[in-house]
């Protein structure tokens, strides 16, 4: 009974961080040459056991909802039909658009789009949320990998590092801000290596409705597991063609 106590207590555990660092996959399947939609097309993402599936509607849109943030493979299925490989990154608290697939059995195939280069500046996730994101691959970059407080500082203008230490967002009083470590609230972060940060996000303002309580910002801070690895190494093997 006590085995079973601990198991129940570490899966509850669990289920809370990654409450914490959802995001979402949208986009829209479009019949190939064509710009119309494909209806009723299963759109799934397949991890270890897990499976997070939407489908399209009558043009062809689809979301897929709560989705631990990270990086992943698209899949689609229609009509005994499969179309793999689709690389997508999914955002904390946000979401990854796809943009048009030209569905084709087999073959990965999209619509050619515009890409500018990011200059780094605040993005607005659902069009209103000032946030700023750091990946691992730009943490990795960066010289203040080892400092996550001045990694934090380094994100924005609205966020400083005081003197002693402390950082101060938007003029608020020092340690009047919230972090959040793989869901869970925490009071301090500055002994986390730079070099364990999956990902991280600062709200600089607008905060949501879930970190209210708080005058100042919000560090939403994911460290990396055995499933980022995993899926690096995935990606890794796919770009190489061996799998």
């Amino acid at each position: 009974m006590k085995k079973l106590n601990i198991i129940a207590a570490l899966g509850f555990i669990h289920q809370a961080n990654a409450q914490g660092s959802l995001g979402d996959v949208v986009g829209n399947v479009v019949e190939k040459g064509t710009t119309k939609g494909v209806y009723g097309a299963q759109v799934f993402i397949l991890d270890q056991d897990r499976k997070y599936i939407g489908s399209t509607d009558a043009d062809g849109r689809f979301r897929i909802s709560a989705i631990p943030a990270g990086e992943y493979l698209l899949n689609i299925k229609y009509y005994g039909d499969t179309m793999s490989g689709i690389k997508v990154k999914v955002p904390i608290d946000g979401y990854y658009n796809t943009g048009n697939i030209n569905f084709k059995s087999g073959v990965l195939e999209f619509l050619a789009i515009d890409v500018k280069a990011d200059d780094g500046s605040i993005k607005l996730q659902y069009g209103e949320l000032p946030v700023k994101e750091i990946s691992a691959l730009e943490i990795d970059k960066s010289p203040l990998k080892f400092d996550v407080k001045g990694l934090i500082a380094s994100m924005g203008s609205d966020v400083r590092l005081t003197d002693d230490g402390e950082l101060v967002f938007r003029g608020a009083r020092k340690n009047d801000m919230l972090y959040l470590v793989d869901g869970v609230k925490a009071s301090e972060i500055g002994g986390i290596p730079g070099v364990a940060i999956g990902r991280m996000m600062v709200y600089t303002g607008g905060l949501p409705a879930k970190y209210g309580d708080t005058m100042g910002g919000v560090v939403v801070l994911e460290t990396k597991s055995y499933f980022d690895l995993y899926r690096q190494w995935e990606a890794e093997e796919i770009k190489k063609g061996n799998r």
